[in-house]
This record gives C-alpha cells, structure tokens and sequence, in this order.
C-alpha cells in the first residue's frame, strides 16, 4: 500500500481545560496501541481453523503467545473508511483524481530509485524479458509501495488478519470509532462491511499461516502494513500461490527477498492485464489493479516516466563525453 502523509494534527480549541486534554491524549494512545487481551476472544476464531484442519495445539499455543495481541486500529480503521465513502464524506487529505503522492517524484526520491533500478538491473531486465513490465515500473511500485525494501510495515501481519478476523461484532470495534461516525441509517450497513472484511480477513490469515509453513517461518515475526500486506512489494498473504515467484528455484516464494519480490510485481500486473504495448490509460487501469486509488497509479506511472527521463539524460551525458574523447 502506498503511504500517505498524516493529516496535519489540530490543535485544542480555545477553553479546554487539563482533563479535557488529558482525556484525548489517553484516547488516541488507546486508539493506536494494540490491546494484549481486552475485547478479545481469541476461542471462536480458534475453533474455525481447528475445524478447517487446522492442528489444534499448534494454533492454541500460537494464539497464547504474548506477542499474538489483539489489535482494534485495522478494522476499526476500514469500517470508518467505508462508512465514510458509502455516505460521501470524504476522509480528510482525501485526494482528487489527478493528484500525486508528491514526496515520491521529489529529485533524491528519484535519485535513490535510479540507483536502485542500477544496481538491479540484471533481475529487472529478466523481468522486463518474462513479463514485458518496464523496468521503471517495477521500481517505481517499490518505491511507492516500501521505499525500495526499507519499509515493510510497523505492524505485525498475524495480530492485523487474527485481529480483523475476530473482530465479527460490531461491538468489538465501536469504543474506536469516531463517536460521531454510526447512526440508524448506518449501523446496518457498517455491520454488513464489517462481517465480509472479517471473512476476507480470515482467509488472508489462512493465507499468510500457509506461507509461513511453506517458508519455515515464525508467523507471528512477519512485518505487515495496517491491513496485512507483506513483503518487499506488500502482496496480501492471497495473492502469493497466484502471483509470487520462486526466482533462485530453491523452492520457496520468499517476498522479502528483492529478486523474487521484482519478479512477483512483474507477474501481478501481466496478470492483470499489462501488455508489451499499452496506452497510458491503460497502464493506469492495470496499476490501480495494484492498489485502488488514482493516486497511487498517478504516482507510480509519474514516477516511471521521471526514471525514463533520467535514464535518457545520463545516456545524452555519456554519448557526449564519449563523442568528445
């Protein structure tokens, strides 16, 4: 997922008092903070992958470590989101159809792109070879998507899916909701939106418990973004047996390693549609198959043409410094 700057922080309107402040204060930390126990019930969820086969005590004791906490920000983070959108109000910092995520097209953002696209230009151009995905847009979605590798996410992925999965009532999450944001005409629908991204969560977390197994790894260690996106190219935890590419062949799908996560967003976008000859609207509709916000392809697609110029004005430089010799 692509990140957005936070909104700017408001201040305090003139008259509260110490407690009033104290008291937002101690709601935004409970808001962010995930909870170890409070509202969670790990037994129901439990009990679902036990009867989808599931070892019985290897998922208990899974859900019994300290580290397996349940986290309210996700999904109480995405009924607002949705609820928000089915009423036409838009979140703050909410975008218009043309707009770009700025921070990525500034020059050391393109700079640090460049030189990553050069140090890997030997995967990129077998990717380009398998895929017919420019080099520039590859590298650009990682830019976007990670910062070229450096930010795979703050969260753990198990606590977000575990977390969204069980969250099925919308009591679980109403505490983190903006106070104002449910009414009569709403709540239906919130709790309607809230049960489906609960089942899509919880086959996420099926998913992400598979890739795991497959990759001998601690599931619980596994870094994810706010709605438990992994990887280097931050694929949901679905989208590997599909998508995700052994690139070395020693038999594992390894996001986190940047040779098979560049072939992997290769392989997303020839399977969404991309072609050896595209019109850029067209990019554009394969690219928001990616992430579904104009923003995002916007940026991805601006980014790409600004690594095409680059690359061009380099070769100009050294065409005149050869012709000069």
């Amino acid at each position: 997922m692509p990140h957005k700057p936070p909104p700017p922080g408001k201040q305090p309107a003139a008259g509260f008092g110490l407690k009033s402040i104290l008291f937002l204060v101690f709601s935004v930390l409970l808001f962010l903070t995930p909870l170890h126990g409070w509202g969670a019930d790990w037994t129901p969820l439990i009990d679902r992958l036990v009867r989808d086969g599931y070892d019985e005590k290897a998922i208990r004791s899974l859900f019994s470590h300290p580290q397996a906490q349940f986290d309210p920000a996700p999904m109480s983070q995405k009924i607002e989101a949705l609820v928000r959108r089915s009423s036409r109000k838009p979140l703050p910092g909410q975008g218009k159809i043309k707009d770009v995520y700025k921070g990525f097209l500034q020059p050391e953002a393109i700079d640090r792109a460049y030189a990553f696209s050069h140090e890997h230009r030997e995967t990129l151009k077998r990717v380009r070879a398998r895929y017919c995905v420019p080099e520039e847009v590859v590298v650009s979605i990682m830019l976007v998507e990670t910062g070229l590798g450096k930010n795979t996410g703050s969260r753990r992925a198990f606590n977000v899916l575990a977390s969204m999965a069980a969250a099925r009532d919308l009591e679980e999450i109403r505490a983190f909701l903006p106070p104002d944001l449910l009414t009569p005409a709403n709540e239906g629908y919130a709790r309607a939106r809230l049960r489906e991204k609960a089942d899509w969560a919880y086959r996420e977390l099926k998913s992400l418990l598979r890739y795991a197994e497959e990759n001998r790894m601690d599931p619980l260690e596994i870094p994810g973004s706010i709605f438990g996106a992994i990887g280097l190219c931050q694929f949901m935890p679905s989208n590997v047996a599909s998508y995700g590419v052994d690139a070395n062949g020693d038999g594992r799908v390894d996001l986190f390693a940047t040779d098979e996560a560049l072939h992997s967003i290769g392989k997303y976008l020839r399977g969404h549609g991309w072609k050896c000859q595209m019109s850029r609207k067209q990019q554009h509709r394969v690219v928001m198959a990616y992430n579904h916000s104009h923003i995002y392809a916007n940026t991805v697609l601006s980014v790409a043409e600004k690594l095409r110029s680059k690359a061009r004005s380099i070769e100009r430089q050294r065409s005149q410094q050869t012709n000069r010799s």
